[in-house]
């Protein structure tokens, strides 16, 4: 890199000019025209922060417990598919940064390193698979079993994706891997992203449309927990009646996610060295904003640190 970059924007920058376009767009892109996408940046500037102060923040403990686990901060790095495609140590390097943290790794099904690579690579780190439901119930099944033969601690099932959002970047580039890349937890050409031609569509939309199930409904969800004693949350929940719903058939957590605004759009907005040096940000952006928020540790947190803008009129 040529220079030291100090917040996230400078990585985003340095991504955009070292990666192929079609490269780029497939990680930075959002569905539709993008609204979601704007709004999950602009959401954030929606509420301000009312700090406490003078409350003695000179010992600090970020850690938190997620799914049994204890973890170094409440920041962990999600599922992000193919991540080869920017470096070729991939998802490997993505878990060994995570381990060195202390904190929690997604993988992706659609991973161009396998479940195996990633536990080999840091075993004692802390792993979780995220999941889809393919048309093939054995080829999911099989999916479960090696992540809890690898030692990963959890099960991410996607809920999002019955089709691939509409991603024009990926259309207009015809979006499809690398020729010497492939999704590595697959043998077949096609399970594994590698068929040279997908048309004039973005290649991922083609293949989602003909791997996944469209037809998973909660029903799914009960055949999944039979399946597996590992703990299951579901990725991809916006409505509370949907969250009730999870709780019923047996779920032990939510994420709250609009895919990244890369599924449907105006839903509301919710390398190794690189990658730690990205955590390394994070961690202490999140550390400096406890402290000067007046909180020692993230139980402190409540809701009366924030106010949705504008908190406060003058009747002047």
């Amino acid at each position: 890199m040529s220079s030291n970059p100090v917040c996230i924007h400078d990585f985003e920058k340095h991504a955009k000019d070292i990666l192929p376009k079609a490269v780029y767009d497939y990680y930075s892109s959002g569905a539709d025209e993008q609204q979601t996408l704007k709004d999950n940046v602009a959401a954030f500037s929606r509420w301000q922060l009312c700090p406490r102060v003078l409350r003695d923040v000179s010992h600090m403990d970020l850690s938190v417990t997620i799914l049994g686990q204890r973890i170094s901060m409440p920041i962990c790095v999600s599922a992000t598919a193919m991540q080869r495609m920017a470096h070729p140590e991939g998802e490997v390097a993505t878990v060994k940064a995570c381990r060195s943290q202390g904190t929690g790794m997604m993988l992706s099904t659609w991973a161009t390193s396998s479940i195996e690579q990633v536990a080999d690579a840091a075993p004692s780190a802390v792993r979780w698979l995220q999941l889809y439901i393919y048309k093939d119930r054995m080829l999911t099944k099989s999916l479960v079993r090696r992540a809890e033969k690898a030692g990963y601690q959890g099960i991410f099932l996607t809920v999002d994706t019955p089709y691939l959002g509409k991603r024009l970047a990926d259309v207009r580039n015809k979006f499809k891997l690398p020729p010497h890349l492939r999704m590595a937890n697959f043998k077949s050409l096609d399970l594994a992203f590698s068929r040279k031609d997908y048309g004039e569509d973005s290649g991922l939309a083609v293949y989602t449309a003909n791997a996944i199930d469209p037809t998973i409904k909660w029903q799914d969800i009960d055949w999944l927990r039979q399946l597996t004693k590992l703990p299951i949350v579901l990725k991809g929940i916006l409505r509370a009646d949907d969250a009730r719903e999870a709780v019923k058939h047996g779920i032990v957590g939510i994420l709250v996610s609009n895919h990244g605004a890369r599924q449907l759009d105006c839903v509301p907005a919710t390398g190794e060295e690189g990658v730690h040096k990205v955590l390394e940000i994070l961690k202490e952006e999140f550390r400096l904003a406890l402290a000067l928020a007046g909180c020692r540790n993230v139980s402190e947190v409540d809701h009366s640190l924030v106010k949705r803008s504008p908190w406060a009129t003058s009747r002047i």
